[in-house]
């Protein structure tokens, strides 16, 4: 299950026990109407309380990637496990933008406060 957030040019996602395909579309669907109407998105990834995904959305994941490279701003990823900051670094290399890991929400969401009041 996911919750959504979003506001100018930012989307926050938080996943709670399995992230599923569904869960990854609903995600998917926002993010494509934002960065074609403002351009990159900037996200905050919390996943934090994600117990497991399913094979499907790591699919999904790589193909959007893949698609949208050029739509993505910075995206912070909120986890304390290794496995998933390692997945986020290998998502770097098919995205142009910027892909941190974070252990603290408070340094995530000031990483990307940074772009958008440059951006004002």
């Amino acid at each position: 299950m996911i919750t959504i957030d979003h506001g100018p040019r930012r989307i926050s996602i938080a996943v709670f026990g399995e992230f599923t395909l569904a869960d990854y579309k609903e995600f998917e669907e926002l993010f494509t109407y934002k960065s074609r109407f403002e351009g990159p998105v900037n996200l905050l990834v919390d996943l934090r309380g994600m117990a497991s995904f399913t094979l499907d959305v790591a699919w999904e994941d790589l193909r959007f990637a893949r698609e949208h490279r050029r739509d993505f701003g910075r995206v912070a990823v909120l986890t304390t496990s290794q496995w998933v900051g390692w997945s986020a670094w290998m998502t770097q290399m098919f995205v142009d933008g910027e892909v941190r890991v974070f252990e603290d929400e408070g340094e995530a969401r000031m990483w990307l406060d940074e772009t958008e009041e440059s951006a004002e």
